[in-house]
Formats: C-alpha cells, structure tokens, sequence
C-alpha cells in the first residue's frame, strides 16, 4: 500500500517537473525569437560573421582589450599586442593570430554597422520623400 502512494508521489512529481520544463523552453524560445526579430537584418549579419570568423564579438573585444568599436582603438591595440605576442621576441604564434583573428572581426563588425546605418538613411529619405 505505501509503495503504491510512494509511486503515485513520484509519478506526479515527475509530471509537475515535465510541465515546467516544458513552460520554460516554450518561453525561452520565444524570447529568443524576439530578441532576433528585433536585432533584425545587422544582428544576422552579425551572427553570420561570427560564424565564419569562429570568433564572437564579445570575445575579439576582449581579446584587443576593446570597450567601444572606434578603427583609431582597433588598430593602436591591434599593432601593441602583434608586436608583444611576435614570435622573434619570444611571444606567441597562436596569441598573434588570435590578436589578428580578433581584429579581423572587429572590422567586419565595423563594416556591418556602416552598412546598417547607410540602409537606415536611405530607408529615411524614401519615407521623407514620399
């Protein structure tokens, strides 16, 4: 008799655990629909260079010790850190190509933004003309 309760407990635990489990991907998943709606086109963009470059923003950012996205900052800590990590002064082949890596995705960051921008202004003027 007590194993029968002990298993309709546990049998009904399970069922409550599913059920918020099963909650919580449904909201995960939409609030990571939304927040890809709302990155639109540049965010995809985005994500597909850090795809192909095996790099995320985040991570070449850190890498350059980088808090904003200015070309002038890129290059000054991209030529620092090439020329520390050299392997003639006894730095590190893999580090200087991470520090190339990094500044490659930066660039393309860069790039992505710039276009993005040039899109909205014209997207602004077809409006104002209109």
């Amino acid at each position: 008799m007590q194993a029968r309760y002990l298993a309709q407990i546990i049998v009904m635990g399970a069922q409550v655990v599913g059920r918020a489990f099963a909650r919580a991907l449904q909201q995960e998943f939409a609030a990571s629909q939304a927040a890809a709606q709302a990155r639109g086109r540049a965010g995809q963009q985005s994500a597909a260079a850090s795809s192909i470059s095996g790099m995320s923003l985040q991570e070449a950012q850190q890498i350059l010790n980088l808090g904003s996205l200015s070309p002038e900052e890129i290059q000054k800590n991209y030529e620092h850190l090439f020329k520390v990590n050299d392997k003639a002064v006894g730095g590190s082949f893999y580090l200087q190509s991470k520090v190339v890596r990094a500044k490659e995705r930066l660039e393309e960051e860069l790039s992505i933004q710039e276009q993005d921008r040039q899109q909205s202004q014209q997207r602004k003027q077809q409006n104002t003309e209109t």
